[in-house]
C-alpha cells in the first residue's frame, strides 16, 4: 500500500533556486512533486473502493507555518550527548560553591553505592567567578567517597579527585602521552589533565549500565530530532566504542541517520566490524570514515596557534597552545584517505593546526600529480584521489588565517565552523586572544566571500544541537556580554541555513538525496513556527521546532504543533 501526503497551507521552503512553493507531495517517503498545491493535488491517487492496497493520502494544513528541508548536524559527538543526559550537569555552575552544591544534591537525590564512579559534565572555569579551574581539594570535599571526573565543557580537558587518580594509577610521576598534560605542582598532582591525556585516562572511566545507556541513546535521537535534525554525526569511534555501536544497529535504535568516523589508528576493527556500513546505510548507520584531532581548544587555551595567547598571571608569556599530532602522523592519516577513498575529518581550532593539515593535504597533492606524469600513458592516468572529489573537512576552523582561505578553495577543503562560538565563548576569546583576532573566529564572511561551501555545526554535547540558535549565532555574532564581534564575519540568514541543509549534504556526499526540497529526494522535513528569511536577525533563536519528519514519518511532533 503507498503513501501519499500532501503539505499545504504555508510556506515551503525548498532551498533551491526556486525558494519558495505552495506545497508539498510525498510518496512513500521521498518527495514526489514541489509546486502548486491544485496542481499537486491532482497527482493523489483516488482512494475510493474497498481494496486492501488502496493507497493511504494524508492533507497535511501546517497552518500558517513554514516547512523546509529538515537539519543536518556536521559534526557532533552522538553517543557522547547520550552520556551526559546520564552525568552531573554543571552548565549552570557560576562559582566552585555551584560545582560542589551540583555534584553534592545529585549524590543525596541519587544515592549511588559508595566508591562508585561518578561523571560530571559541563564544567567551564571561564564562567566561574573565581575565573579558575577548580583543585583537586575543592573537589574532595565535594566527593571524597566517590571516584570522580569533571569535565571541561570543551571536551578537551578535565579534572579528577584523589580517589579517581588512584583508581587510575596516577602519581606525579606518570608521564602524559605525547600531545596531553597531566598537571603537577610542587611534586603534587592538581587532578588537572588536558588533550590526549585527559583522553586517555577519561576513557578508562567506567561506564553506566548497558540498559541505561542504550535507553540515553533512543532519548538522544528524540533530543535531536526536537531541534530539526534527521541526520547526525558520531565525530570520533574508538575500539572501546564498537560494542555499544553493534547494539545500535543490531537493536534498530536509531530514529535519524547517523555517520560514524573512526579514529585514525584505532579505526580498522571499526572498518571490519561495519564494513556493510561503509558509504551505505544499515539501520540508519552509516561509516563516512576517519577522524584525526590536531589541536585542543581556543577557551581551554590548547588550541594551537601560530601568535601567542594573551598571557595569564601564571602562563608563558610566548605560549601558543600545542599540536596533539606530529607532521607524520597527519601526513599518514591523508594518505590513509586517499588510498581507501574515504574522507578525512581533521580537528583544527588554531591556525597552526589548519597549516599543519593545508600543508598534508598539498603534499598528497604533489604526490598525486608526480604519480600520475610516472604512470605510462598506455597504463592510463592515476586515479582521480585529489582532495576536492574526497570532500576532507575542517572540523572548527575557529581561528584560521585569512590568509589561508584560497588554499582552503583550491584543495577543495569544507570547513565546518563552529560559529555558535561567538556567543558562548566570545567574551573568553576576546580576553584570550585581544579584540582583533577574536573578530575573526569562524570567519563564515570571509569564507563566502571567497567563495568557499562551509557548514554549521555544535559539537555536541560541547553545547545543545540547537541549529537555530547557530543560524542566530552566524547572522548576529554578539557575544553573551551583547559584544558584536567581527561584523564583517556576519552572513545573511539564507546562507546560514544553507551551511546547515544543503551544504550539510553535500559534505556528506549526499545532495542528492537530502539538503533540499526537490522531486526524488528523501522527504526529511522540519516545520517551524515562523519563516526564518522573514524574522528579525535577533529573534532567529526564537523560531521554534514544531515537528521533525525522517523518510515521511513525523519523528518529533511539538505539543504547539496538534495533529
Amino acid at each position: 500500500m503507498k503513501h501519499y501526503t500532501l503539505y499545504y497551507g504555508g510556506t515551503i521552503l525548498t532551498m533551491e533556486e526556486d525558494l519558495y512553493a505552495e506545497a508539498l507531495l510525498v510518496e512513500d517517503g521521498r518527495i514526489k512533486a514541489v509546486g502548486r498545491f491544485e496542481d499537486l493535488k491532482s497527482l493523489l491517487p483516488r482512494t475510493d473502493g474497498n481494496s486492501s492496497d488502496r493507497p493511504l493520502v494524508k492533507l497535511i494544513d501546517i497552518k500558517g507555518h513554514t516547512l523546509m528541508p529538515s537539519f543536518i548536524d556536521a559534526h557532533s559527538h552522538f553517543s557522547g550527548y547520550a552520556f551526559s543526559l546520564l552525568q552531573i550537569p554543571l552548565e549552570h555552575a557560576e562559582s566552585v560553591a555551584d560545582v560542589q552544591a551540583a555534584i553534592k544534591d545529585y549524590i543525596a537525590r541519587n544515592q549511588p553505592q559508595t566508591g562508585t564512579w561518578l561523571t560530571a559534565k559541563g564544567y567551564d572555569h571561564n564562567r566561574l567567578k573565581e575565573q579558575r579551574h577548580m583543585t583537586l581539594q575543592e573537589l574532595d570535599q565535594a566527593a571524597s567517597d566517590y571516584p570522580l571526573v569533571i569535565q571541561h565543557q570543551s571536551g578537551h580537558l578535565g579534572i579528577f579527585n584523589s580517589l579517581a587518580l588512584e583508581r587510575l594509577g596516577v602519581t606525579h610521576q606518570t608521564l602524559a602521552p605525547e600531545g596531553g598534560r597531566i598537571q603537577v605542582r610542587d611534586g603534587k598532582l592538581t587532578g588537572y589533565m588536558e588533550e590526549s591525556a585527559f583522553l586517555h585516562y577519561s576513557s578508562q572511566v567506567p561506564g553506566p549500565e548497558p540498559e541505561k545507556l542504550l535507553a540515553a541513546i533512543r532519548k538522544a535521537g528524540e533530543y535531536y530530532a526536537s531541534y530539526g535534525i534527521t541526520t547526525a554525526q558520531e565525530g570520533m569511534i574508538m575500539d572501546s566504542m564498537l560494542p555499544l555501536y553493534s547494539a545500535i544497529v543490531e537493536n534498530k535504535l536509531l530514529n535519524l541517520d547517523l555517520i560514524g568516523y573512526g579514529g585514525v589508528g584505532q579505526s580498522q576493527k571499526f572498518m571490519e566490524a561495519f564494513s556493510d556500513c561503509i558509504g551505505q546505510y544499515r539501520n540508519h548507520f552509516k561509516v563516512g570514515g576517519y577522524k584525526i584531532f590536531l589541536d585542543g581548544s581556543p577557551q581551554g587555551r590548547t588550541a594551537w596557534l601560530k601568535e601567542p595567547y594573551l598571557p595569564e598571571t601564571d602562563s608563558a608569556q610566548d605560549y601558543c597552545g600545542y599540536n596533539t599530532l606530529s607532521d607524520k602522523a597527519v601526513s599518514d592519516a591523508v594518505r590513509l584517505s586517499v588510498d581507501t577513498g574515504l574522507q578525512l575529518l581533521a580537528h583544527c581550532n588554531g591556525d597552526a593546526a589548519c597549516e599543519q593539515y593545508l600543508q598534508a593535504w598539498e603534499q598528497a597533492v604533489g604526490e598525486q600529480s608526480a604519480r600520475s606524469q610516472e604512470i605510462p600513458e598506455k597504463e592510463g592516468k592515476a586515479p582521480d584521489c585529489l582532495p576536492a572529489s574526497l570532500r576532507p573537512v575542517i572540523v572548527h576552523a575557529q581561528l584560521i588565517d585569512l590568509k589561508q582561505l584560497p588554499r582552503v578553495k583550491r584543495l577543495g577543503l569544507l570547513p565546518s565552523f563552529f560559529t555558535a562560538h561567538t556567543y558562548h565563548w566570545g567574551d573568553t576569546h576576546i580576553r584570550n586572544l585581544g579584540p582583533d583576532r577574536a573578530s575573526r573566529i569562524s570567519p563564515a564572511g570571509s569564507a563566502l566571500r571567497e567563495g568557499i561551501r562551509f557548514t554549521f555545526h555544535q559539537d555536541s554535547p560541547v553545547i545543545q544541537p540547537d541549529m537555530m540558535e547557530t543560524v542566530w549565532c552566524a547572522v548576529n555574532r554578539c557575544t553573551r556580554n551583547g559584544v558584536l564581534l567581527g561584523p564583517e564575519e556576519r552572513i545573511s540568514t539564507l546562507e546560514a541555513l544553507k551551511a546547515i541543509t544543503v551544504h550539510s549534504a553535500y559534505q556528506y556526499f549526499e545532495e542528492t538525496e537530502k539538503g533540499s526540497l526537490a522531486p526524488g529526494k528523501r522527504a526529511d522535513l522540519v516545520i517551524l513556527d515562523s519563516n526564518p528569511l522573514t524574522a528579525a536577525p535577533e529573534n532567529l533563536r526564537q523560531i521554534k521546532v514544531l515537528a521533525t519528519v525522517k523518510d515521511g514519518a513525523v519523528i518529533y511532533r511539538s505539543t504547539k504543533m496538534g495533529h
